[in-house]
């Protein structure tokens, strides 16, 4: 136990932190609505959308799925980075074992870059 007391107390100290920062934005902050702070930030495009279909309620707003596409992709090709540095750093201890694992690895990840390359999902049309 006494091996993670220090990993406890910083763990301690950044829930303190956080639960003290946003208690102190909400009591000191101001806190004065207007419709453009509750529209969403579409990069600088003004917000598309319409109404409800009896005309009342909030507005509907529809983003691109390319968007979401975006963001997947980068967050597979992200980790694949991520799983390639250690393996980057430690590959002379490891052996030919690793790197035939990190080949499977990297083809398979290439893999899916042709099937998303070929369905268009690159393409930002």
């Amino acid at each position: 136990m006494n091996s993670f007391a220090p990993i406890l107390v910083l763990a301690a100290i950044a829930a303190a932190f956080a639960v003290f920062s946003v208690i102190i934005a909400m009591v000191i902050g101001p806190s004065r609505f207007n419709r453009s702070k509750l529209e969403a930030y579409e990069c600088g495009i003004e917000p598309a959308g319409h109404s409800t279909r009896d005309g009342r309620g909030p507005k509907v707003q529809r983003f691109p799925v390319k968007y979401y596409l975006t963001a997947m992709l980068f967050i597979v090709f992200d980790i694949e980075i991520v799983f390639l540095y250690p393996w980057a750093v430690s590959y002379e201890v490891l052996g030919l074992f690793a790197l035939a694992e990190m080949a499977l690895f990297v083809l398979a990840v290439f893999v899916v870059y042709a099937y998303v390359w070929r369905r268009g999902g690159l393409s930002w049309d």
